[in-house]
């Protein structure tokens, strides 16, 4: 080999090493798109996805933890993500009827219009409780599909992750193993998590429970617990004071074990009831946000169950005391 060529495969060479380091280089810093854009209305169906779908998704949640879903404004921000989702996933029964038409009409999206795979609303997926015996708009904001707050129970999600992955394979084939392998191991957890809180839930069978708003009629169905009062009598409609001192008439001397209320909701009205009936009053993170340290499904139901144990429980001991 003469000197000439030589030279000529040393550049070869470099030239090879040279392009090989680029094309690296380039298929690092290129951005990893996701196989699904989602955009969900409340952060337990963001959650739920994000547990299905893993790293083939990207979600997004139109609410937080803290703030109330039934009432959304339709920013353009929204808007913006909706129209780039490929799959929709919201509560139903009316619980975005405020907000959710409104973003669809101004999204223009095919894929997320009802009767496509990209149309998903947990509720149709469970038995509804809560079905109203009357339509009246006298009665407040009342939900005539049902009480569309099916996520407080967590056998729902069960059903509700099941028919949700069939709609993530309809939309993503090419993964579809990968979808299903992750509901899979999800489920193994959850049935293993379900079966811890079951049987937390049954030292609080047959608590009376007040409740602020009606938002908990699959938590109460679940830990079989009894909804004595509800301090919202008119959803959507302001507490009268006429009805808040009714309650104080009502537990003067029938007392009931413990108040809950969202973390999204005002506390005001719980917190009057329990100063003037003695009936401790409790929060509860309701989805996922809602406290800091519910940062998913499994911390979700763990910490709702432990506030409403040590609220009940505690309440039953001084109880005792009180009458030894």
């Amino acid at each position: 080999m003469n000197f000439q060529s030589k030279r000529l495969n040393k550049r070869f060479v470099f030239f090879r090493v040279f392009v090989g380091i680029f094309v690296s280089t380039l298929l690092i810093s290129l951005p990893v798109f996701a196989n699904i854009n989602v955009f969900t209305c409340e952060p337990e169906w963001k959650s739920l996805v994000q547990e299905l779908g893993g790293d083939k998704v990207k979600v997004f949640s139109a609410t937080t933890g803290l703030q109330d879903p039934h009432q959304v404004q339709a920013r353009p921000s929204l808007i913006s993500k909706m129209r780039n989702a490929d799959l929709l996933v919201c509560s139903g029964t009316d619980l975005e009827i405020g907000w959710l038409p409104l973003l669809l009409r101004r999204a223009s999206n095919s894929n997320i219009v009802v009767n496509k795979p990209g149309y998903f609303l947990a509720a149709e997926h469970v038995r509804l409780l809560g079905l109203p015996k009357v339509i009246d708009r006298s009665q407040g904001d009342v939900h005539a599909a049902g009480n569309p707050h099916v996520h407080t129970d967590p056998k729902n999600i069960r059903l509700i992750a099941k028919a949700l992955v069939k709609r993530m394979k309809m939309i993503d084939p090419a993964n579809a193993d990968y979808y299903q392998q992750q509901t899979d191991n999800f489920l193994t957890r959850w049935k293993k998590a379900v079966k811890k809180w079951k049987k937390q839930v049954k030292l609080l069978k047959g608590a009376k429970i007040i409740v602020q708003h009606a938002s908990w009629d699959y938590l109460l169905n679940f830990a079989k617990l009894e909804q004595v009062a509800t301090i919202e009598n008119k959803p959507g409609i302001p507490v009268s004071s006429g009805h808040l001192h009714s309650l104080v008439r009502q537990f003067k001397h029938n007392s009931a074990d413990v108040i809950i209320h969202a973390a999204y909701q005002n506390e005001r009205s719980s917190t009057w009831l329990q100063k003037r009936t003695g009936i401790k009053s409790i929060t509860l993170p309701f989805t996922i946000g809602g406290t800091e340290n519910v940062t998913d499904l499994f911390s979700l139901y763990d910490e709702t169950f432990r506030l409403l144990s040590d609220a009940v429980l505690t309440e039953n001991i001084n109880q005792s005391s009180s009458n030894n």
